[in-house]
């Protein structure tokens, strides 16, 4: 079924992956976009290419979620064209490391933490306000599989993404009676960057965590998260846990050798 979607969405973590699937199903779907990432050149070559298969306008903002000052201007000087956003994305996240707790680097712990959890808030924080004042809006946060379990070597990945769950359960109570729909959208196993990132760059590690298995893809979440985005105003999907067939949890996966 295709999916219709009229308005401006923004998009955090739009240059690759998850966001970039997101970027392309709402293109797809009639939206205007927001593209918000670190990597601008990524951006541009997004945006020529939803430009060229869906006729899509696209606004681009070279944004790093975990500097709220940043945040905050650049989404209080959209023009007026743009400032209206009707969907928020909260996609920008990541892991790093898989060291135990005791002897973990504590600057990753930083880094994962300060993108996943308070960028996350320090967007919504800047875009939710508009919404609130037109009585109308979707927050969708990209959550994980990693927030409704816990596993060794991801105590604090883990802990960010249960963040994004309470943070999630508390806006849409702090939102009632307001219009505004709050969702998360937790995958599982999703073969992308998140593995060569956790790994720094090890390529060949990071393969391995989908070796024997058929992972999800971004497209796959990007349909999610469509989904949630396009049902009728007075329906909010609040929650959807989603996982290859071959994962049963965040340590039960099973392998064909």
């Amino acid at each position: 079924m295709a999916f219709k979607l009229d308005g401006t969405v923004l998009i955090t973590g739009a240059s690759a992956g998850i966001g970039a699937a997101c970027a392309r199903a709402f293109a797809a779907a009639g939206a205007r976009l927001i593209l918000c990432a670190r990597r601008t050149d990524r951006l541009k070559q997004m945006a020529d290419e939803l430009k060229d298969t869906c006729g899509t306008e696209s606004c681009l903002l070279e944004l790093d979620v975990r500097d709220v000052g940043v945040v905050t201007r650049l989404i209080e000087d959209l023009p007026p064209q743009w400032a209206q956003v009707d969907v928020l994305v909260n996609n920008a996240g990541l892991g790093r490391g898989t060291d135990k707790l005791h002897e973990a680097n504590s600057s990753e712990w930083d880094e994962m933490v300060d993108t996943n959890v308070k960028g996350l808030l320090y967007v919504t924080r800047a875009v939710v306000p508009g919404m609130v004042r037109r009585g109308r809006g979707h927050v969708i946060n990209l959550g994980s599989l990693a927030g409704h379990e816990v596993y060794p070597g991801g105590a604090v990945y883990c802990a960010t993404k249960h963040a994004v769950d309470a943070i999630t359960r508390g806006l849409r109570m702090d939102l009632v009676g307001t219009g505004i729909r709050v969702s998360t959208v937790d995958p599982g196993m999703v073969q992308t960057e998140f593995s060569v990132v956790r790994f720094r760059g090890d390529a060949e590690r990071a393969e391995k965590v989908y070796a024997g298995m058929t992972p999800l893809t971004p497209d796959d979440v990007a349909d999610a998260v469509l989904y949630c985005a396009t049902r009728p105003p007075h329906v909010d999907i609040a929650e959807i846990v989603m996982m290859p067939v071959d994962q049963g949890s965040t340590t039960l996966v099973h392998r064909r050798t």
